[in-house]
C-alpha cells in the first residue's frame, strides 16, 4: 500500500491552489478601498478649508473688529472726557477769575476760540469744521482695515478729539459751523487749549512714531 500511494501521489487540492490569488485579490482591494477613504483628520482641514474660503472677503476677521472695538472705545473715552471738560468749565469758570492749578505755570483759564487748535486761524472757522469732518470720515473707513493695536489707539484718540471739537463747531454760538471752541488749560507762554486738542496732539504723535517704525495699520512691517 505504500508503494501504491508513492506511485499514485497525493491528489491536488483546488482550494489550496485559489488561495493565493484570492487573497492577493483581497488585499488589493483592501488597499484600493482605504487609498480612496479620508481620515477623519484630514476630512477636518478640507472642512476648514471649505469655510475658509466660503467667507465673504469683505467682513472683517475676529482679531480686525477687536482693534475696531478698542478704536472707538478710546475714541468714547476721548470724546467724553473733552464734553463733560468743557460743560464744567462753562458752568464754573467762564466768566470768572482764572484759577491757577501749579502757580503761574499752569492755569484754567476759559475762553471761546473760533479757529483751529491753540487759536490759530480764527478766520477760518468753516474751513476747520469741514477738516474736522472729513477727518472723521477718513478715520471711520479706514478702521475696516485695521489689524494694529497701536494704531487703533492712535485713531481713537483723532476720532475723539476731532468729535468734540466738532461738536462744538456745531451746537456752540455764534451759529452752526460757526461755533467757537471752548478752550481752558493755559500754561505760562503758551496757547490755551482743551482736552480735545490733546488727545489729537497725542494721537498724531504717536501716528509719526509709528511711521518712522515701518508700522501699517493693517498691522504689516516695512522697512524703506
Amino acid at each position: 500500500m505504500a508503494e501504491a500511494e508513492r506511485i499514485i501521489g497525493t491528489p491536488d487540492i483546488p482550494e489550496a491552489e485559489g488561495a493565493g490569488p484570492e487573497q492577493s485579490d483581497s488585499g488589493s482591494k483592501d488597499e484600493q478601498r482605504s487609498g480612496n477613504e479620508q481620515t477623519p483628520e484630514a476630512e477636518t482641514a478640507a472642512d476648514v478649508e471649505a469655510e475658509a474660503d466660503a467667507e465673504p472677503e469683505g467682513e472683517p476677521k475676529p482679531k480686525g473688529r477687536r482693534k475696531i472695538a478698542v478704536l472707538f472705545g478710546v475714541a468714547l473715552v476721548a470724546y467724553a472726557l473733552d464734553l463733560v471738560s468743557k460743560m464744567i468749565v462753562v458752568a464754573e469758570l467762564e466768566h470768572h477769575e482764572p484759577i491757577d492749578v501749579v502757580g503761574d505755570l499752569l492755569r484754567f483759564n476759559a475762553i471761546r476760540n473760533a479757529g483751529a487748535a491753540f487759536g490759530m486761524g480764527e478766520a477760518y472757522t468753516i474751513i476747520f469744521t469741514v477738516i474736522a469732518a472729513i477727518v472723521i470720515v477718513v478715520i471711520a473707513r479706514l478702521a475696516r482695515k485695521l489689524y494694529s493695536l497701536p494704531w487703533a489707539i492712535a485713531l481713537g484718540l483723532l476720532l475723539g478729539g476731532a468729535l468734540g471739537n466738532l461738536t462744538d463747531r456745531i451746537f456752540r454760538s455764534p451759529g452752526v459751523f460757526k461755533g467757537a471752541v471752548v478752550d481752558f488749560i493755559a500754561p505760562k507762554g503758551f496757547a490755551v487749549f482743551n482736552l480735545a486738542d490733546s488727545a489729537i496732539v497725542c494721537g498724531g504723535i504717536l501716528i509719526v512714531l509709528l511711521s518712522f517704525r515701518g508700522l501699517d495699520p493693517d498691522g504689516t512691517v516695512h522697512k524703506d
